[in-house]
């Protein structure tokens, strides 16, 4: 038993030690600029045969009319239609039968692709890309399929959903001027109303190459690459229509919002959402770390304290969704049988208020950092993190390599940060709180305020 332990003792320190060397490790990146507007971002790495190809659309449901909600969510499916070289519905097939994957997403703030391949396939990959950007295939057979498409969706993961519609409810009711006040999913009327110059405007102002950044990362000769990306990419011409971004500024919170929400769900949940400041800035990073300290695993006071000790909750999550500007922290459990939704809404803020009154420990503070920069080593240990981090720093800070020096950010974090910034951003009149509550409890209400003398 000695000699295991003795031997676990070094495994763990082997990988401490592996995981700081990482940690350390610079990712190197090559990036540039095309006459037509299309910035380039590679980083070659030759440890696997394979290349990650990705395109980030600076559009996202923050930059859709407010009557053409899920404009963005949309258009992430509609350009898997096909293009005027690429048959309907062969997208997939192409990548998939090269021996690759694909996939997209969407957020309120940009729009993602990418492809992951075996390198000898990576001209393929460019191409499709190139046909996404230049030659897709908006036409009413495309729109109609995708409308159905993107219904069933809504249905699946949202109205038929336990607790599908807190992230609509949160932002419906957290923002009152911003965009952020709908979900990507948006309003499928909508989308049945809108015509087809209407997609085309959409496609030509947002999907252009000037409102995006292709990365390339993994198993490439950088050289052949950049051939290869001006061969199918030089041609396409710069959009020119204006690329309109929200000017809106939310005002700033004075009084604590409250609001029920009934829906087909056993359990109530309770939901307490505070504005943050946009990602990049110093507070920003010791809030990240403050979520983490509520819920990330076990031994997060969330779980001990009101899922373990007090057995109020089944699920407990804190966490906040890196919006481009100004966004929530989201704090939620889901309630034990038996409990009320206030009782756990009481559990939760005394956590909350214990944090700003007491501060951190030396041991939470020392999990916290280990945690971010595991979290750090382990985004960027495939080629497609590493794209995606390229991307999202450049797109939402215009600074790619953030993926070098953002761990310093977190490091720069002290425990009186954290302590700082739960008192100066977790307050009453800055939160929003949601009983996410069942449906049978709504009937409950009625008849009771039906009775006489009921309220």
């Amino acid at each position: 038993m000695k000699r295991n332990a003795f031997y676990g003792l070094l495994l763990g320190v082997s990988l401490l030690t592996a995981s700081a060397k990482q940690a350390e490790a610079k990712i190197s990146y090559t990036q540039y600029t095309m006459p037509n507007g299309l910035t380039v971002i590679l980083h070659e790495d030759h440890s696997t045969p394979i290349v990650a190809v990705s395109v980030m659309y600076h559009v996202g449901s923050k930059n859709e009319h407010p009557e053409r909600t899920g404009f963005a969510h949309f258009f992430e499916h509609l350009l898997f239609e096909g293009s005027e070289n690429i048959k309907r519905g062969e997208f997939m097939k192409l990548v998939q039968s090269a021996g690759g994957q694909l996939n997209a997403n969407t957020t309120q703030d940009r729009t993602f692709y990418y492809e992951v391949l075996p390198s000898n396939q990576l001209e393929l990959a460019l191409w499709m890309e190139s046909e996404r950007m230049l030659h897709a295939k908006i036409d009413d057979i495309g729109v109609e399929t995708q409308r159905k498409v993107v219904k069933e969706e809504k249905k699946q993961r949202y109205d038929n959903t336990p607790y599908g519609q807190l992230i609509n409810v949160i932002f419906e009711n957290a923002y009152t001027t911003y965009p952020y006040k709908w979900s990507p999913i948006g309003k499928e009327q909508y989308i049945d109303q809108a015509t087809m110059d209407e997609f085309m405007s959409f496609y030509k102002t947002f999907y252009v190459p000037n409102n995006a950044v292709m990365v390339i990362a993994g198993d490439i000769n950088q050289a052949q690459t950049k051939a290869l990306i001006n061969k199918y990419y030089a041609d396409i011409p710069k959009g020119t229509k204006p690329i309109p971004r929200p000017t809106e500024v939310e005002p700033v919170q004075t009084a604590e919002k409250r609001v029920k929400f009934y829906d087909n769900v056993q359990l109530p949940g309770v939901v307490l959402a505070y504005h943050i400041p946009k990602q990049g800035t110093h507070d920003y990073y010791a809030i990240q770390l403050l979520t983490q300290l509520m819920s990330k695993g076990k031994s997060s006071r969330f779980e001990k304290e009101v899922a373990d000790k007090q057995e109020k909750a089944i699920q407990t999550a804190s966490f906040d969704l890196g919006n481009e500007e100004p966004g929530l922290a989201i704090m939620l459990g889901i309630a034990n049988m038996g409990v009320t939704a206030d009782d756990l809404e009481k559990s939760l803020l005394a956590e909350i208020e214990k944090l700003k009154k007491d501060g951190i420990t030396d041991e939470e503070y020392r999990k916290l950092q280990n945690q971010a920069e595991n979290d750090f080593v382990e985004q960027n240990q495939k080629v497609l993190g590493v794209a995606t981090n390229l991307a999202t720093y450049y797109t939402f800070q215009g600074n790619a390599d953030l993926i070098n020096t953002e761990l310093d950010k977190y490091k720069k974090v002290t425990k009186e940060d954290i302590k700082r910034v739960a008192n100066k951003y977790f307050t009453k009149e800055n939160r929003l709180v949601i009983h996410y509550l069942p449906k049978s409890e709504e009937n409950k209400t009625q008849e009771s305020a039906n009775k006489p003398g009921g309220k």
